[in-house]
Formats: structure tokens, sequence, C-alpha cells
């Protein structure tokens, strides 16, 4: 280490104090008391919510004995299986793959795959690119 000349350190102390709070805000019961007593003004935001799980944009809470007693069966639509049908029938026309058939109105194969197995939701604009892909009209006349 030769050439560099002799290292020095600074120890000066570094003192990091927090700001002092701001003559407004009062946080303690004691001040607030104090201020009051002289007649200040004195300006209180009552928090609701404060302290709680609850988010403050959840009004609404969940009846949960309402939901038990809930007898409807919810559940989302499938394909019906007269579109799943005339889908395959039309793809196995046409000689498409699965995949061929993705790939040609732009989706993966697994799209395909839940159309034909009717697990799929069904999506309007997906059923109308089938149709136009394969030819034929999917649902209701031919």
């Amino acid at each position: 280490m030769a050439g560099i000349g002799p290292i020095s350190q600074d120890w000066e102390p570094v003192v990091i104090r927090k700001k002092a709070p701001a003559s407004g805000a009062m946080k303690d019961e004691k001040a607030v008391n104090a201020a009051r007593r002289s007649g200040a003004d004195i300006e209180t935001v009552k928090k609701f919510t404060a302290g709680t799980n609850k988010a403050a944009s959840s009004g609404t809470s969940l009846n949960t004995k309402k939901l038990e007693e809930e007898t409807e069966n919810l559940s989302h639509d499938r394909v019906p299986s007269e579109l799943k049908k005339n889908i395959m029938q039309a793809r196995m026309n046409k000689k498409y793959t699965q995949g061929q058939l993705a790939q040609l109105i732009n989706e993966k194969p697994q799209v395909i795959q839940e159309y034909e197995s009717g697990k799929a939701i069904p999506n309007q604009q997906l059923i109308n690119k089938l149709e136009r892909v394969l030819g034929v009209k999917l649902r209701g006349r031919k």
C-alpha cells in the first residue's frame, strides 16, 4: 500500500433527534385538559373503526346466521351440452385439433378443452370467435 497517505477518520459525534411535536398537535390528555381550562380552541376528530380489525370502507358486515340459513344454490353458468357437442363436431369437420383451433382464435388450448368438456363459463365473445373461425352457428338454429 505504498503511495497512500495517512488515513484520517472523522470521530465527530452524530446526534439524531426526533422532531419536536407540532405546536398545534396535542397528543396527551394532560395537554388537552390544560388547553380546555385555558379556553383555547381544541379540534377533536372521532376515528370510527379505530383499534378494530375492520377496514374503514367495509360498512356492511356479513351476517353469518343469514349465510348459514341460505338455501339457494349459487353456481356459475356452464357450457350447455348442446353447445359443447356443436363445437366438437364443427372442429372435427374442419379437421382441427384443439390446439389449432385455439391458435386460430388466439386463446390457450386449455380454453377449447374446457368448452368441449363443459367446464368453462360461457363467454359470448369467445363463442362468436369460434363461430367465425369454424364457419357454423353454434347457438340456436343452424
